[in-house]
């Protein structure tokens, strides 16, 4: 059951407060509570084709009162395997829609926010060589297509907007983490030009996702070839897509206007990873990779609320909680009090 924080402290569940919380089994309660303003829910999601995408479609399509799903994205073959895969075109007035579009595109994105209510922003350029070449591109896509999803969400008065992020932003050395740093600041500082709520989800790469490590490595090996670890040292944040989807409906049910939200995770080393897969070759570093994941650094402002950590913006355009567990805390994958084991990340790969 989902920890929340409410107006007054920390440590209650959400039947203990009897509200509502987006993936909590619905009471009567709770259904007469959003009855009137959530029934006709529409939501957008941006980069909405890839793992992530695919798994907070899978969800909202079993809540009843998410009237629509947009799907916004510009890769139209990765439309095509989500309609093939959910057995529906969108052209006939299904519950999910998928529009082709670029978050590069302003006028684009208006159109599609007609009427929307709630936005998270997936789309991102992630992959860090790709960035590290392409830096405009990156700055395009990480900072210019979040100031067009800002002022879009603004204008359409759209109620709250969920930006993604990742550990890439904090003490950021390559350009991926670079831009998506200085998106965060726009979306936090979005929150000072109208009514529309923006808050931060953080987390490094998702298990098993679409370009991550694991099916990468199963790949090599499928080839005959061993996995190659570019460090020894490496280590990384352990975290599922439900888990990811878990704590990004956190943020839309609590979200109150410049809050970076961030799971508890376990940490493994990619040597354990690829050894629990059967073994490894050692390579050389890639261009802006880093040795571990930084999610919050020492001098962030840092709540605790259940398992997960909140970080407040420096400059607070809401007005915020003032939450009673204040951390001091630097959270890195290198420095944490829980690691995976080999035995247990064998476990975990079987139900990737």
């Amino acid at each position: 059951m989902l920890s929340v924080v409410d107006r007054q402290g920390y440590g209650q569940t959400a039947v203990e407060l009897g509200i509502f919380v987006w993936g909590e089994t619905d009471t009567r309660e709770s259904r007469q509570c959003r009855q009137a303003e959530e029934i006709q829910m529409k939501i957008l999601l941006t980069g909405g084709s890839g793992s992530l995408g695919n798994a907070l479609v899978d969800y909202f399509l079993t809540r009843e009162y998410v009237q629509k799903v947009i799907v916004y994205s510009r890769d139209e073959y990765k439309h095509f395997l989500m309609k093939k895969r959910l057995g529906c075109d969108g052209y006939h007035g299904e519950r999910v829609r998928w529009i082709v579009g670029d978050v590069r595109d302003r006028w684009r994105l208006e159109t599609a926010l007609k009427d929307v209510d709630y936005v998270i922003h997936c789309a991102a350029l992630k992959q860090i060589p790709v960035c590290e070449y392409d830096v405009m591109e990156a700055v395009n896509t990480n900072v210019n297509g979040a100031i067009n999803v800002i002022d879009a969400s603004i204008t359409r008065g759209v109620k709250k907007c969920i930006a993604i992020t990742t550990d890439k932003a904090v003490a950021a050395i390559n350009a991926y983490g670079k831009t998506k740093a200085l998106s965060d600041s726009l979306f936090q500082n979005a929150n000072a030009r109208g009514e529309t709520i923006f808050a931060l989800v953080r987390y490094g790469n998702v298990s098993g996702s679409r370009g991550s490590v694991i099916p990468h490595w199963r790949e090599e090996i499928k080839e005959g070839r061993k996995p190659v670890v570019t460090h020894e040292m490496m280590t990384r944040f352990w975290i599922t897509l439900d888990r990811a989807v878990e704590e990004i409906l956190f943020a839309l049910e609590w979200a109150m206007g410049g809050e970076t939200y961030i799971p508890k995770m376990p940490s493994y080393f990619l040597t354990d990873l690829a050894e629990a897969m059967g073994g490894y070759d050692v390579g050389e570093i890639r261009p802006g990779e880093k040795l571990s994941e930084d999610m919050i650094l020492k001098t962030d402002e840092t709540y605790e609320a259940g398992d997960r950590y909140i970080v407040y913006p420096s400059v607070q355009w809401k007005e915020l909680r003032e939450l009673a567990n204040r951390k001091e805390i630097a959270y890195n994958s290198k420095f944490n009090k829980h690691w995976l084991t080999i035995e247990e990340l064998k476990e975990k790969l079987k139900e990737i």
